[in-house]
């Protein structure tokens, strides 16, 4: 397991979410582990590998090495994989399969649009903010609402769905509210401040019952404002997910930043190993 003075280290050193400990352990309630400059995470027979290394620059073949040694001797019969780039070999064999890009905003002079600034103060005469490190049962039904109506997969849904069991568990964790007149809550985002140089943007949802546009612009706002007054150097917002995410994500200046492949790999899959050994033989 890592220790108070590997997670400081971690954390003085993390360029990515899956860095921060206590988001990854609250959010799958897995262990982590610390090994040859790579984190990964173990519960029961299912392992997560993250393939951004904290003490080097990333080589494919130093990762496949990793993990091969990785999985002699650790037994798990499902891992899933993230890395800026994937071995061929596992991303053939694997069940499941994801490409796409980390989006970050430098900080650094960063100033926001004539045109988002009005929107912004637009939102603000229908608009209460409000930062807090709760998880009502408000966000919780705006999450079933929004889950509901928008089409993600089975990953996506875990992560808004553990947010409760996330916010309970970790205090670098702010719930930035948007909220009606009355009283409402009509949209939300959690922000994660673990990362010593960067802040993570770690889910958003908003309602289409109780509609009021520019709440997410509002909320976007504070989200960097808070960054900045917390001394990080930028926002992680995450993947790109799909088109409108990746349109909005770029309206506020965020930029592709990082590679991210993922894959899920289940080695006692009948026939992987004769699979493994033909796509092995022609590499």
């Amino acid at each position: 397991m890592i220790s108070s003075d590997e997670e400081q280290y971690i954390l003085s050193k993390a360029y990515v979410p899956e860095h921060i400990v206590g988001l990854m352990t609250s959010i799958s309630e897995a262990e982590a582990f610390f090994m040859d400059g790579f984190i990964y995470y173990v519960k029961d027979r299912w392992a997560s590998v993250v393939g951004y290394p904290l003490a080097e620059e990333f080589s494919l073949p130093h990762f496949e090495e990793f993990l091969r040694a990785l999985m002699r001797s650790v037994s798990c019969t499902t891992w899933w994989i993230i890395a800026p780039q994937l071995p061929e070999t596992f991303v053939r064999a694997s069940t499941e399969k994801e490409f796409d890009e980390y989006y970050t905003i430098s900080l650094d002079g960063f100033t926001v649009k004539k045109g988002l600034q009005k929107k912004v103060e637009e939102a603000r005469k229908k608009i209460e903010f409000e930062r807090s490190q709760k998880f009502t049962q408000e966000h919780k039904r705006l999450v079933e609402e929004f889950i509901g109506r928008e089409t993600f997969n089975d990953r996506v849904k875990e992560l808004y769905m553990s947010m409760p069991r996330y916010m309970g568990h970790n205090r670098t964790a702010l719930t930035l509210n948007a909220r009606a007149e009355d009283g409402r809550l009509i949209a939300f985002y959690i922000l994660e401040l673990g990362a010593e140089q960067f802040a993570a943007y770690i889910i958003g949802c908003h309602s289409k019952r109780h509609y009021i546009p520019h709440a997410s612009d509002l909320l976007f706002y504070e989200m960097l404002h808070i960054a900045k007054e917390e001394g990080k150097d930028s926002v992680n917002l995450g993947l790109g997910v799909n088109s409108g995410i990746r349109r909005f994500k770029k309206k506020w200046g965020g930029i592709p930043s990082l590679s991210y492949q993922f894959c899920e790999y289940v080695p006692n899959r009948p026939g992987i190993l004769s699979l493994i050994q033909s796509i092995e033989s022609h590499l």
